[in-house]
């Protein structure tokens, strides 16, 4: 029993290893000594079940918790920066390596191995064909992004620019989220109308070509356009 102990912990730890060195080389959150202590803890807690007698019921509760605690260990390398989440693949590797050490502490090697290769694949192959697919044109990817166009004029002249900028956007076509007036404390008076619009990225011309007209407009004195953040376009 001892025998069969040390083989099922030593096949999680070579496992745990195997996935963290390409962790580690990456400089990932999450590296070779982290996913190494998640498979081998899953190991010990599955056999843990196995060495007390409760059978399959017991080991397959006990992996249920496992599971759970990864989780909430996965959630903490996950974090939100400038509009972006970090850090998810990290977390699925983590969930990924506490599976390997369920089936190392089950006594099911082959499909560790196995489950081994095809986290080491994932992170590795399929990298660089994701790469590959982000470098293609932008045009093909299903994203929105915001613009905000901005034209300052004389404040005399605000329905004059608001009603050009109105037919400006219909005439690309565009469409509003938002449009706003507001004036400028200055001399002689002036105002600064504030358009916002949402477009695919590579309609972004239209955008410029429309900045192009309004800036020969009657009492327009400056107009400047400037885009936030990508974003996924929802289903």
């Amino acid at each position: 029993m001892h025998l069969d102990f040390t083989l099922r912990l030593l096949a999680a730890f070579a496992c745990g290893v195997a996935i963290g060195f390409e962790r580690q080389l990456r400089q990932r959150t999450a590296g070779l000594r982290t996913i190494t202590l998640v498979a081998s803890g899953a190991c010990l807690f599955v056999t843990l079940g196995v060495l007390t007698g409760n059978g399959v019921a017991g080991v397959t509760q006990i992996a249920a918790y496992v599971v759970s605690g990864v989780g909430f260990l996965g959630g903490g390398v996950i974090m939100r920066e400038k509009g972006s989440v970090q850090g998810i693949n990290t977390a699925a590797t983590l969930w990924c390596s506490a599976a390997v050490g369920v089936l190392c502490g089950s006594g099911h090697y082959g499909p560790a191995i196995e489950g081994t290769g095809i986290v080491l694949v994932t992170n590795t192959v399929l990298r660089e064909v994701s790469r590959m697919i982000n470098a293609t044109p932008v045009s093909s990817a299903d994203l929105v992004r915001e613009y905000v166009l901005t034209v300052i004029g004389r404040q005399d002249d605000e329905i004059h620019i608001r009603t050009q900028l109105s037919n400006a956007m219909d005439a690309q076509p565009l469409s509003f989220l938002s449009l706003t007036s507001e004036d400028i404390d200055d001399a002689p008076p002036r105002v600064r109308v504030t358009a916002t619009v949402r477009m695919h990225p590579k309609d972004q011309a239209r955008l410029e070509r429309m900045a192009s007209r309004m800036s020969m407009e009657r009492g327009v004195s400056s107009i400047s356009w400037a885009g936030k953040s990508v974003e996924t376009a929802p289903e």
